[in-house]
């Protein structure tokens, strides 16, 4: 019986140590964003990018919910027809609307 013991205990052991740094790990932190609203075309076209995978090629400033800004970004789709007109809403930073549109031309950005 002390073998069956010593070997459950082991197993149960592994099992501890194995699954104990995995389930203390955190989530990744994001990257913390700049405070107040979005000051610049570069800034709305990096959120853009990264909400729709693609090449944004021009921005605009616009009025957004008439009280707070907006920039209207058009993004380039590598590889497909169609691209996307994304809204960036200034304050919360993040993707408002997102419209397909016919792919705008590529910008010089590879």
């Amino acid at each position: 019986m002390r073998p069956t013991a010593a070997l459950l205990l082991f197993l149960v052991l592994a099992c501890a140590l194995g699954a104990g740094p995995a389930l203390s790990a955190e989530k990744p932190k994001k990257a913390p964003r700049a405070a107040g609203p979005i000051r610049s075309a570069s800034e709305a076209k990096a959120i853009a990018e990264r909400e729709t995978g693609g090449i944004a090629t021009s921005a605009r400033r616009t009025n957004l919910n008439g009280s707070t800004c907006g920039w209207e970004v058009d993004v380039h789709m590598p590889n497909e027809k169609q691209g996307w007109r994304c809204i960036v809403d200034c304050d919360t930073h993040s993707v408002h609307t997102k419209d397909r549109i016919p792919n705008p031309p590529r910008g010089r950005k590879a």
